[in-house]
């Protein structure tokens, strides 16, 4: 229960459903619910499919390329650092480019990547695995916690229009600096467990 929590936390702001779902109704604006439905499940299911490949599989993919773990921790905390930074200090607000942007099909880009599993996520998701792995736990929890995360996501993209009215600009902007707060402390704990790693 402990690993799911934990994972589930950093992934719920890693993801962010409520930002992301506000994003979703931006790009689906003027679209009927059909439309809105069929971008939704595929984005859901493409970013599912994408994350559990890099959980099982990144590490072996390091592993080919000759990059040790430890030095991944370094590069994957600090690039989530840098994510968490950025929803720090960014303007209030500040509204993500692919708002602007209108696609046909939007499941891919820019739902899937880079807004749903973007590199802080396939990062994220690399170095849980890899540190369950370490320590002899069961990948369970951490599967279960990508599951939840990824419906979470679908049904607050299936609500994002009530969602936007509900939450709106400023709450979502000190949520998303709070959540940030919580990132950049995780970014910390990645690259000072790869520091000890590499010293020893």
């Amino acid at each position: 229960m402990e690993t799911f929590i934990k994972a589930f936390a950093a992934y719920f702001v890693m993801v962010d459903p409520v930002g992301t779902a506000l994003i979703f109704n931006a790009l689906t604006a003027g679209k009927n619910d059909t439309y809105c439905r069929k971008m939704a499940a595929r984005a859901v299911i493409l970013s599912t499919l994408l994350v559990l490949f890099f959980g099982f599989w990144g590490a072996a993919l390091l592993g080919t390329l000759g990059i040790q773990m430890d030095s991944f921790r370094i590069a994957g905390g600090l690039l989530i650092f840098y994510a968490a930074f950025g929803m720090i200090t960014r303007p209030q607000g500040y509204e993500k480019p692919y708002q602007d942007s209108i696609f046909e099909d939007i499941s891919v880009y820019p739902l899937t990547i880079p807004l749903i599993a973007g590199p802080g996520c396939l990062t994220l998701t690399v170095l849980l695995f890899s540190r369950s792995g370490e320590d002899d736990t069961s990948l369970i929890p951490l599967v279960l916690a990508i599951l939840v995360i990824f419906v979470v996501t679908f049904f607050s993209f299936l609500f994002s229009k009530a969602l936007r009215r509900l939450v709106g600009k400023t709450v979502n902007d000190v949520f998303n600096r709070l959540l940030g707060v919580i990132l950049a402390s995780l970014a910390i704990q990645f690259i000072a467990d790869g520091i000890k790693g590499l010293w020893k």
